[in-house]
């Protein structure tokens, strides 16, 4: 269905983002940054911030929690003039865990104002690359544009940090998503959540 067939007050349905990078690295590395404590917390969040994980259960189904913290100048002056705290807490769950192969993990985003929390989703999959690793991750779109955009964002922000340490190369491409949504998780007894959660004042990054 085009944009311009779409029912009174539905949204366009949004691309899903695909993001390739190869690493001067082994694929155990690019693993234990996402299944680690030490690993998550040495490149999660865009530039200006840093994360301090609570919990981290590596394995299918296991919790993860961690706070987002902005501790560079430049980003705690700007989320003090967005009225922002600067230090947001974070859960998620990793849904898929394939050690070395493929994993998805699933935020709840409950930061957004009048808006019930939902999942946002990511996955992510590595391979061999001759002596080199690739990760392609697959950033879903949120409830909103503009959320997804920041969420885009701040994840290019971040991955700069890799650059930084292991070198490499990769691109970025937008695709159709596909048949299953990104579906909102209503909290219990809570009214049901909104179609989609407009607010234009954006929190930590995601």
């Amino acid at each position: 269905m085009s944009a311009s067939n779409l029912p009174a007050g539905a949204a366009a349905p949004q691309a899903v983002v695909v993001i390739e990078r190869t690493y001067r690295a082994r694929i155990e590395e690019l693993w234990a940054l996402w299944t680690t404590k030490a690993g998550f917390e040495s490149w999660w969040g865009p530039e200006g911030f840093r994360v301090e994980v609570h919990v981290l259960e590596a394995r299918e189904g296991g919790a993860i929690e961690y706070d987002m913290i902005a501790d560079a100048p430049e980003a705690i002056a700007a989320m003090k003039a967005m009225g922002q705290p600067l230090s947001h807490g974070t859960r998620g769950t990793y849904a898929v865990f394939r050690p070395h192969e493929r994993l998805r993990l699933v935020h709840v985003i409950d930061f957004v104002p009048g808006c019930e929390p939902y999942e946002s989703l990511i996955d992510v999959g590595f391979s061999a690359a001759g002596d080199q690793a690739r990760m392609v991750v697959t950033l879903h779109p949120h409830l909103d544009p503009h959320w997804t955009k920041m969420s885009v964002e701040g994840f290019g922000s971040q991955l700069t940090k890799l650059a930084r340490r292991f070198g490499g190369a990769g691109h970025e491409r937008a695709q159709d998503a596909p048949a299953f949504k990104t579906m909102p998780a209503a909290r219990p007894g809570g009214p049901p959540p909104a179609a989609a959660c407009l607010d234009p004042t954006p929190p930590s990054p995601r």
